[in-house]
This record gives C-alpha cells, sequence and structure tokens, in this order.
C-alpha cells in the first residue's frame, strides 16, 4: 500500500493496487458523518477511436457512446434501475461522463454498506439488449435537444470549434441524434470490455473509514474479470493554430454571452505548476480584485459572475473567460489592452503575493468536503498528477516562471470568440 500525506493539510491518502488491477484510494475523515464513494474509468467522449492490440483491430465508435453508456449501466438483469435502488436506499447517487473519464458515485449518511453493495454491483455487471438500448436512444435524444436549447452549451461547443480542428474535444459529449442511432449493444460490450477493465479505473473512498477494513470490504464485493483486453488510444495530431477567430450564435436570451478562449499547448511535464501559474495570472488580470474587473463592472460591461477557467488534459489545454455583456467586443478589446500592459511591465511582486496566498487558502478549504477532495483526486489521478501537489506547488511558485507562462499562453492569434446574442 502507498500512503500519499500531506503536512499542509495533515490529510493521508492510501492507496492499494488490488490483484484484478482496480486502484482503490482511502481518504479517512475521522469524525464526518457523511460517506462519499467515486467510481471512474479513464474513458470519455474523445475516445471514439482506438486499437484493440490483442487482434490489431482498429475500432471507431459513434460519438456520444462514452456517455451513452453511462446512461444504460443502471439497467440490471433482474429488472430494477440501480439509481432507483439507490435513493430508495436514501442516498445521492449519480453519474457523468467528461471529455476523458467516466464516473459514478453517491454519498451516504445510512445504509451505507447496503448501496456499496448495490454500487459495486451495477458497475461491475453490464446489461445490454437491443430493446433496452433502444428504449435509451430516445431518452438520450431528449437530453441531446435539451442542451441544443442551452446558451452557455452553445457558447462552449461553438468556442471548442474555433479552437479545434481534429481533436475531438470540439464534438459534443452526448453525441448527435445522427451518432447516437448508431449505437447497439454490440459496440457497448465491446466499449465496456475494451476500457471498463479493473486496470483502467480508480475507486475512491473518502469518510470515517478504517482503512484495511473498508479495503477488505471492497475486496468481498468484486466480481471477476478476466478481460485482458488491452487498447491503443488513436487521437489526431491537432495543429497549434486555431480554425477560426470568431463565432456567433443567436438563441432566445435577453442579453448577449461571451467566451473568450486562448488555445494552449499541452504540457507532458510541469502541469500543476502551469495550472497554477494560469490561475494566478487570471486572478491578477481579470479577478475580482483586479483593476480590470472594476474597470469593466462599473462600466457596465460585465456582471459579477464573470468567471475563468483552465481546461486540460493530456490532449487538450485553453483558458476560458465567461460572462454576459451588452457589448462583448469591448470587453475583449480591454482584456487584449490589459494583456499588452503586463507584457510591457509584468507583474507587481506584492500582488503576485497575495494571490499565490489567496489560492492556497482556497486549496487548503477545499479538503473540508469530501466531495471535492474525492472528485479532484479521482480526476487529478487521470491525468497522472498527485492532489497534494498543488499545496506544495504553490508556496514555491515564482513571478519569473508565472511571466514567463503568461508570455506563452495570452497570445493574440490564438485567441478566439464565441458569442451568443439575442433573437431580434
Amino acid at each position: 500500500m502507498q500512503t500519499i500525506e500531506s503536512s499542509k493539510v495533515k490529510e493521508k491518502i492510501y492507496i492499494e493496487k488490488l490483484e484484478n488491477g482496480l486502484t482503490v484510494a482511502v481518504i479517512p475523515k475521522k469524525e464526518i458523518c457523511k460517506k462519499y464513494v467515486i467510481w471512474g474509468t479513464e474513458f470519455g467522449s474523445i475516445d471514439n477511436n482506438f486499437k484493440l492490440t490483442k487482434t490489431d483491430q482498429i475500432v471507431k465508435v459513434p460519438d456520444g457512446i462514452a456517455h451513452y453508456l453511462e446512461h444504460k449501466l443502471f439497467e440490471q438483469e433482474n429488472g430494477k434501475n440501480s439509481l432507483d435502488v439507490l435513493s430508495s436506499l436514501g442516498v445521492d447517487a449519480n453519474a457523468y461522463t467528461t471529455n476523458n473519464h467516466t464516473a459514478y458515485l453517491f454519498e451516504a449518511t445510512d445504509n451505507f454498506y447496503e448501496a456499496l453493495d448495490e454500487f459495486m454491483d451495477y458497475v461491475q455487471s453490464p446489461y445490454f439488449t437491443d430493446e433496452n438500448v433502444e428504449k435509451e436512444r430516445g431518452i438520450i435524444g431528449q437530453e441531446i435537444m435539451m442542451y441544443d436549447d442551452y446558451p452557455d452549451w452553445k457558447l462552449y461547443m461553438n468556442a471548442m470549434k474555433c479552437m479545434y480542428k481534429d481533436n475531438p474535444i470540439n464534438i459534443d459529449v452526448a453525441g448527435t441524434k445522427e451518432t447516437i442511432a448508431q449505437i447497439d449493444k454490440e459496440k457497448l460490450y465491446t466499449i465496456y470490455n475494451a476500457f471498463y477493465r479493473p486496470d483502467n479505473q480508480v475507486l475512491v473512498l473518502c469518510g470515517d473509514f478504517e482503512v484495511d477494513n473498508i479495503l477488505e470490504e471492497v475486496k468481498k464485493r468484486l466480481k471477476p474479470n478476466h478481460n485482458k483486453q488491452e487498447v491503443q488510444r488513436i487521437y489526431p495530431k491537432e495543429q497549434e493554430e486555431i480554425v477560426e477567430k470568431y463565432k456567433e450564435a443567436k438563441m432566445d436570451i435577453s442579453k448577449p454571452l461571451f467566451l473568450i478562449a486562448y488555445k494552449d499547448k499541452v504540457e507532458t511535464g510541469e502541469m500543476v505548476k502551469k495550472d497554477l501559474a494560469i490561475e494566478c495570472i487570471c486572478n491578477m488580470l481579470i479577478g475580482k480584485s483586479s483593476n480590470l474587473y472594476q474597470k469593466l463592472y462599473k462600466e457596465g460591461l460585465i456582471s459579477e459572475e464573470f468567471g475563468y477557467n483552465y481546461e486540460f488534459s493530456k490532449t487538450y489545454a485553453h483558458i476560458l473567460i465567461q460572462n454576459t455583456s451588452n457589448n462583448p467586443q469591448k470587453v475583449a478589446e480591454e482584456i487584449s489592452k490589459e494583456i499588452e500592459n503586463y507584457n510591457q511591465t509584468g507583474f507587481n511582486n506584492e500582488e503576485f503575493e497575495r494571490i499565490k496566498k489567496k489560492i492556497y487558502g482556497e486549496y487548503v478549504k477545499s479538503y473540508n468536503d469530501i466531495s471535492s477532495i474525492s472528485n479532484n483526486f479521482l480526476s487529478d489521478y487521470f491525468k497522472e498528477i498527485n492532489s497534494f501537489e498543488f499545496l506544495e506547488e504553490i508556496l514555491v511558485l515564482d513571478k519569473d516562471y508565472v511571466e514567463k507562462v503568461f508570455k506563452e499562453v495570452f497570445v493574440e492569434d490564438r485567441k478566439v470568440i464565441s458569442v451568443v446574442l439575442p433573437n431580434e
């Protein structure tokens, strides 16, 4: 068993790779009433092209199949839906699909081990038939239509299409009505057998656990898995340049939405350090205490929901700046001016140190929440990151490195603007 410890937040994570290949991470939180469990597999919407190494067979699956499989895994051979069973036990259960992983989770105060029985049973017991796969098609088709009506989602997807030419991140996680029409039970079993292997998964448990005891409880509920199929993921080579600088759509909204994005180069090392550098930059550039934020807010060009995010993985990386505004172009111009100012003057050392302390405090605070700890560990694990690294790296982050990242990332030629305007 491997133990990872952070003296900064006095937390430990115990990690064991079981005989069947499954990685189990236990995060003990003494005297916490709730228990949280999340089981993730490294398979998301971008994994639509791969090779089965046993047979050298190249497999191209329909867009949206990872999300489709997430839906179908709840349905069991006994006719019950595991989500309903878990809800009847009084636990809060859910699942989600992202670009690079799929996860199943529940949070419980009571009936934990009964819930763990059902939870570990359904994730390990796929049951697909022609009838139940067909039944789900209409449900997911309606979900796709619903997302098509979400202005924020349209804004995001248009930004992805502006930035990425070939990377499948520019494809909707749920696919389209046309692509999900191609999904059948055979394709779902192919995906499950290829990616839902224990050695491609991690199970995270956070709560008032004795480590050895909960590991034994997990082992008791494991089912035999004889699938040794290995997969080689195939990703297209993405160009460094953006596809187009601007895209707009019109929808039934009262005020325009905008998303300004900067396409970044994918890092193979120092991902934690770079993520923290960009978080510092965004705080100083457009955070709520920044001069630019105060100026734009007083002029009525942005609202309090003005926000930013850095998304990155092994295959993509970009910065997103989003809000509502009656003049998105003016906001974009002001941000570009501020970037140019910082390029000339650099960052103020006092402000930089203050922002570092703010970010450090936010990371420390997040360890009070069992779902945040677990979800972050799972997401970071698939990026080959140790979550505790953020606490260590932020304290030693230096301004020279941050200014170097700033000049490399906030480049006008790699900026795109996505706008959703009200229908006239």
